[in-house]
Formats: C-alpha cells, structure tokens, sequence
C-alpha cells in the first residue's frame, strides 16, 4: 500500500494542514468561520469515537470473560494490570516532580503572562479544588461504591462510567459462567455479533480522521489565539520552557519506561510496538481524549501488536480509566 494511502500518514497531513490552516485564520480574521464550518468535523469525529467506546467494551469484555476457562485467570490478570498502572502512574509523577525542581517552567512565564493565565482560569482551578476537596472528604472504600452503577442504563450513557461499565461486562461475564452453555450461547453470540460490527465501525470512523484531526488542531489554535496571532505566538515564547518540560518528561516516560517494561515482561520488540500503536498515539495526540481513543487503542493492540481479545478488552478500558500517565507527569 502507498504510504500516502496508510490511516498514519493521513493523520500526520491532516495535523500538519490544520496547523497551518489554524495560523492563516488566526492571522486573518477566521475564527468564527472556522467555528462555525470546521469544528463541527472535529466533534463529530470525537463523538463519534466516543458513540461506540460502550458498546465496544460490553460487547469484548462479556466475550472475553465468558471465554475462560478458569474465573481465577481473570483474578490473575487484574493483579497484573493494577500493578503495571500503579507503578506507571508513581513513575510518571517521579519523572514530572523531578523536572519541574529541576528546570522550574514557572520561573521562565512573565509575570503579566502568569498573571492573565491566572485570571483565565482561575474559575476553572476553583471547580477542581472543589471537587478535589470533596473526594477528600470520602471515606476510603468510596472508589468501590463508585465501581457497582445503580443503573447500567444510566452509566451507559456518560462515557466518564467507564469503570462502572467495565465492572457491569465482568459481572455479566461472569453470570455467562455460571448457567448451562446451551442457554448462555444466544447472548454469547450476540455480543460476539456486537464486537465484530463495533471494530468494523472502528474502521469506518477511521476514514475521517484525517478531517476530524484537521478540524480540531484549526479550532484549537484559532481558539487559543482569539483571532490574533501575535498573542498566539507570544504565550507560546512564554510556555516555551514549561511546554519543553511537558515534552521532554513524555519523551522520557515513552522512550525510557515503556521499552523498559517491554524488555523485561514481554519479548516485544518496542520498535514494532511504538510501530503498532502509532495510530492510537496520533488519536490520542489529536483528540486530547482517552475515551475517543480507547476503540482505536483496542484495534491497534488486537490487529498489530496481537494481544488476545480477553486481555485487551479488560486492560485498556480499565487503563483509559485510572491510568493517566500524562496527567500525572
């Protein structure tokens, strides 16, 4: 296949056109056009992704579950899979805690600068230290009682219940286990029925994501710029330090940690890895979005890297969840 004909390379082109489109009419007066004819491609590229995340996990968790033979492998791998996350995630805040006492990006922000990011957000920083503090104030088996939904319709319908969806297919899964295979086989194949036509989806959604990835990198510059380039190009020589901080601690965590944990868990070769996930990286980069990206993180790892159906459909939708590295760092 020609290169220029490969889903990567046409998300590259198309973050590389947005990026200039999104200077051109920061630099000419275009935003309101680009809010009003290019976004649009954008969310429902992102909506899209989102639409089929639910369905996507029932129907490859309930499968994957009802497919073992022995309960206790799940047990196994859901020991397996938090300790990865949780030393990750402690790996990650190291890597972010030491380069920001290190380089120090604050300092390099003048005080103007600092002072009218300030202002911007500061609402935004009340609501989290509001919320924060009301996680706070939780008792300590809170996240368990936030994992059983009262309604699986209810949690269906906000992609933010991951978890909760995630213990609703195991659950159901499990249930599968439990009754007679001539009775479980209608609901067996029709969740298997359900996970071939989502992937399939998958595919088809994927041919717009050259125009979803242009439409939201132009919104997001006419967006940060607000119709003037100059001020675009001035916070981003005032980020300069904090955003080379970011980048270089994600390079690290990327090109440091995961080969390492690559070389000594699994006998992948971490070039047909960064290789095989490349797609979902893009994705990810593009859309800002663990839950638009979790059907293409799935594809990837089942179609190029070859991790089983079962493994998958537990691991990653638990891991778009809980497991924020970049967040962290």
């Amino acid at each position: 296949m020609p290169w220029y004909k490969q889903t990567h390379w046409q998300i590259i082109i198309g973050l590389v056109l947005g990026l200039i489109y999104g200077i051109f009419a920061a630099s000419n007066g275009l935003g309101n056009f680009t809010a009003n004819w290019i976004t649009p491609f954008g969310t429902i590229f992102i909506n899209s992704l989102k639409l089929i995340a639910v369905p996507l996990v029932l129907g490859s968790l309930i499968t994957g579950v009802a497919s073992l033979s022995d309960v206790s492998k799940l047990g196994r791998i859901g020991g397996k899979t938090l300790a990865i996350y949780i030393g990750t995630t402690a790996l990650a805040i190291s890597i972010g805690l030491v380069l920001a006492n290190v380089i120090q990006p604050g300092k390099a922000i003048p005080a103007d600068v600092r002072d009218g990011l300030m202002a911007t957000y500061s609402a935004n920083v009340s609501d989290r230290q509001a919320s924060a503090q009301v996680v706070g104030e939780r008792g300590p088996l809170q996240i368990l009682v936030d994992m059983v939904p009262s309604n699986i319709f209810g949690a269906a319908s906000d992609n933010r219940n991951m978890l909760q969806i995630v213990f609703f297919a195991i659950f159901f899964g499990i249930g599968l286990l439990q009754v007679p295979e001539k009775r479980a086989k209608p609901l067996l194949d029709f969740f298997h029925g359900v996970n071939d036509v989502t992937i399939r989806l998958v595919d088809l959604i994927m041919l717009m994501a050259p125009l979803g990835v242009f439409a939201l990198i132009a919104d997001m510059i006419t967006t940060v710029s607000d119709g003037d380039l100059g001020k675009l190009m001035g916070l981003l020589a005032a980020l300069s330090v904090y955003c080379f901080t970011v980048i270089l601690g994600l390079a690290i965590h990327t090109f440091g940690v995961y080969p390492l944990l690559l070389r000594f868990f699994t006998k992948l070769n971490p070039l047909r890895f960064f290789k095989g996930i490349g797609k979902a990286q893009l994705v990810a980069f593009s859309t800002s979005s663990s839950g638009a990206t979790l059907p293409v993180t799935m594809e990837c790892c089942e179609e190029n890297i070859g991790v089983s159906e079962e493994v998958s459909s537990f691991v990653l939708p638990l891991g778009a969840t809980i497991n924020m590295d970049g967040t962290a760092l």
